[in-house]
């Protein structure tokens, strides 16, 4: 498994933007797929962003255009700029990691962050 620390959250107004970023510990971070969930209140955890080992990326309708993940395997970290946030974007965001990218990208990653909140006012 792999360990992995969120930063990054906070309060911010619609329209704003923010940044996420994601650590690894281990050094199969440059193998591994990787992707951000959300939860936000009396909702179901739900896909925001996956990236495979070699880039390619997958993103939620409700995000395209707005989000972009990255990751830089140098440094073990995943990013999540968040740009034109709004309050629907509310939510815990989790970071993800998997040797298979088929199974994180439906939530089913063998390991998973503690969780950063996301609070975005009207």
């Amino acid at each position: 498994q792999v360990q992995l620390v969120e930063s990054g959250g906070g309060l911010v107004q619609a329209g704003g933007s923010l940044r996420l970023s994601c650590t690894a510990s281990g050094s199969i971070f440059s193998i591994s797929s990787m992707g951000w969930f959300r939860q936000g209140p009396g909702k179901q955890r739900e896909l925001v962003a996956a990236i495979t080992p070699g880039g390619l990326t997958n993103y939620a309708d409700s995000v395209k255009g707005r989000f972009t993940i990255s990751r830089d395997n140098a440094k073990n970290t995943l990013y999540l700029q968040m740009n034109s946030l709004e309050p629907e974007d509310t939510a815990v965001y989790y970071c993800t990691a998997d040797p298979l990218f088929s199974r994180l990208r439906v939530g089913q990653g063998s390991s998973w962050g503690q969780g950063t909140q996301i609070t975005v006012s009207a």
